[in-house]
């Protein structure tokens, strides 16, 4: 019987240590896999944060170069403002103290229209076609006196960009000056647009007072012509400077 009673003891400790092995394992096994979700936690969030870095990162590269795109159309802006303020400064200047004397000379008169269309360029689309030459023989002796008469060239100029065609596709506007021969000529042709021009009630007026002043000052001087051909308005002024200094100087004015 005492064997018996070993037996049972020993049987006994051997079952008492298995248990706590399992429960050991059981024990290890339940905080690895805590620690093992933990860990996979851990990486979710590392991962997380890393998406977060390299979209923050994304965007830092992103915003400057939209940001640099923005400030690069401001500045273009910027560019065209400053250019077209430039040149109505001179304009203004041109319309409050040159245009008081009764005559200027034909450069100057060339530079104040070449100033009213670069202002003017503000209302068209960089794509639409603006043709501007001048044929000037600079060496000409009456090309630097006092013999054109001041604001002579603004309304052929103002009538094309206010009644051309800016959206057709084959629409233009084009402004040659020359000075040759001691003549003064000045062709504005310009697309007729098909949409109906809205009528004001003192539309027309610059055409008449400046059919006037050519008759008033020029007289017998000048030719002015205007016509269209196929859907284009023409106009062409053309004043022989030289036979109007003959008739001042023998009118002795």
């Amino acid at each position: 019987m005492p064997g018996f009673s070993w037996n049972i003891v020993f049987f006994a400790g051997v079952g008492i240590f298995l248990l706590s092995v399992i429960v050991f394992l059981v024990i290890r096994l339940l905080n690895a896999e805590g620690k093992r979700k933990v860990t996979a936690a851990h990486l979710l969030e590392l991962e997380s944060k890393f998406e977060a870095t390299r979209l923050e990162s994304l965007e830092a590269k992103l915003n400057p170069h939209l940001f640099k795109n923005i400030l690069n159309s401001i500045q273009s802006h910027a560019y065209q403002t400053y250019f077209a303020l430039d040149k109505l400064a001179g304009v203004l200047d041109y319309i409050l103290y040159e245009s008081r004397k009764k005559f200027v000379t034909p450069k100057e008169e060339i530079d104040f229209a070449l100033n009213l269309i670069e202002i003017n360029k503000i209302k068209i689309s960089p794509l639409f076609e603006l043709k501007v030459k001048t044929k000037i023989n600079e060496s000409e002796p009456l090309y630097e006196q006092k013999l054109m008469a001041p604001l002579i060239s603004i309304n052929m100029i103002e009538n094309a960009f206010k009644h051309a065609d800016l959206q057709s596709p084959d629409a233009f506007i084009s402004i040659v000056f020359e000075f040759r021969d001691h003549n003064f000529s000045l062709t504005v042709a310009n697309k007729i647009s098909q949409k109906p021009s809205i009528k004001k009630e003192k539309s027309g007026i610059g055409a008449e007072t400046l059919e006037q002043r050519l008759e008033i000052i020029y007289k017998g001087c000048y030719k002015l012509d205007k016509f269209v051909e196929d859907n284009v308005f023409i106009s062409h002024l053309k004043i022989n400077l030289l036979e109007h200094k003959t008739k001042m100087l023998a009118a002795g004015r």
